[in-house]
């Protein structure tokens, strides 16, 4: 056991932040102190991801090269954001959002009913939302880690790609894009359909509840997509309430959009295309294959 080190109780459970996944490790945090920690599980894990609270059944506990490493089993994982100690991001006001400011189509034309409501609501405050990229610099208009990372990925270097994610996420897990990102990757892999899925709806979610940090229960206002600050969090969004759909978890997937539809009702993203679909009876599968 690594000498000075808050130690590990015989085989009790220590909860750990992950913030990035490796093949033989999880770089992590510990909850109670934010000391760093490298876990190495017994198991491979695949599904957990980046800003998930990891509940470990602690086995060996030593130090090497002045690095804490942490053997076990996982026993679980969650998304429990508010756990986190993370600072809100900010949002700032513009005044107010006013429905009869925006086009809703030519004199005659019908209005999709699920716009209605949010048209007769009438004035809302308008916010954008902070948007937090470590590396970034803002004076070079190129130097943008989340834009290198989705290059690589682009060109089929996944490994590059991840690797750029982890550093921004151990930086800073509340860069929502990166949680954006890396669950638009697990979603549209090729590989086992509900795995994916899965791991994809943690990524989404994790960022989705970092941006929730910042709104609170009675949040009321406008995050307009034409603000771009606003798009990771309404990307993590429509991500999430894909997943939902593609797993058959309909209902909440509705919840989903809908609340997409009052925050963005401008919708740049096309959410009133899928509640049409889900209103139709369609499955994600049809709306896909009817896409193609």
């Amino acid at each position: 056991m690594g000498q000075g080190n808050q130690t590990v109780e015989d085989a009790s459970v220590v909860e750990l932040v992950a913030l990035a996944i490796k093949e033989r490790g999880v770089r992590c945090r510990l909850l109670t102190t934010g000391e760093p920690v490298t876990f190495r599980p017994r198991h491979q894990i695949w599904r957990e991801v980046p800003g998930q609270i990891l509940s470990v059944k602690a086995g060996k506990d030593w130090s090497y090269a002045g690095t804490r490493y942490l053997s076990g089993e996982l026993l679980s994982a969650r998304t429990q954001v508010e756990k986190l100690g993370l600072v809100p991001l900010k949002l700032e006001h513009y005044g107010m959002w006013n429905p009869t400011d925006e086009y809703w189509g030519e004199p005659g034309e019908a209005i999709e009913s699920c716009l209605k409501p949010v048209i007769e609501a009438g004035p809302r405050p308008l916010y954008e939302m902070e948007q937090v990229i470590p590396g970034e610099d803002p004076e070079e208009m190129w130097n943008d880690p989340i834009l290198e990372a989705s290059e690589y990925h682009g060109c089929g270097d996944s490994e590059s790609a991840h690797k750029i994610m982890e550093r921004i996420l151990t930086t800073d897990l509340r860069c929502i894009d990166a949680h954006a990102h890396m669950g638009n990757w697990d979603f549209n892999r090729e590989s086992s359909y509900d795995d994916c899925a899965k791991r994809a709806l943690r990524h989404y979610e994790v960022g989705v509840r970092i941006g929730e940090l910042s709104l609170g229960e009675q949040f009321g206002g406008v995050l307009k997509w034409g603000m771009i600050d606003n798009r990771p969090f309404l990307r993590c969004l429509h991500g999430y309430g894909l997943c939902l759909w593609r797993l058959g978890e309909v209902a909440r997937a509705k919840e989903v959009f809908q609340h997409m539809i009052w925050l963005n009702p401008t919708d740049n993203q096309g959410i009133r295309f899928l509640l049409a679909s889900i209103d139709q009876g369609e499955t994600w599968k049809d709306f896909q294959e009817g896409e193609e």
